[in-house]
């Protein structure tokens, strides 16, 4: 397994404990709009806490796959959110400061993951044995 470089894994750790830290924040808030929204967002915590020990480990796939799983479907989330809406919900206003932070954070969790995985593969098979 290719060691990530030591300023990328704390990069990556930090970016998805923010990320999980802003939903359960506004967790409790959620469970007011609709119960399932507040159990999304609480799930959302608990697996960027995986995700952040994973990327701890140096474990590609149940660390940084899942914690680009958590950004990228929290960043999807939003845009749902905002644009259909969620069952039984209006859509949400966009420039909601706390959501804006959330997508920034996601955002460059995103691309460090998309980074740090795709530096991996280009390595290849021999290089990570």
């Amino acid at each position: 397994m290719q060691k990530v470089a030591n300023w990328a894994m704390w990069a990556g750790i930090a970016l998805i404990l923010v990320s999980g830290l802003i939903h359960l924040y506004d967790a409790p808030s959620s469970w007011g709009d609709a119960p399932y929204k507040g159990a999304l967002f609480v799930a959302d915590g608990a697996a960027a806490v995986v995700a952040a020990f994973g990327i701890y480990r140096g474990e590609r796939s149940w660390g940084w796959g899942r914690g680009l799983l958590v950004a990228v479907g929290s960043i999807l989330s939003y845009i749902y959110s905002r644009t259909i809406g969620l069952p039984g919900l209006q859509p949400d206003d966009w420039l909601e400061p706390i959501g804006v932070l959330s997508l920034v954070v996601e955002g460059l969790f995103t691309g460090l993951a998309i980074y740090v995985l795709s530096a991996q593969t280009a390595r290849g098979p021999a290089a990570r044995a």
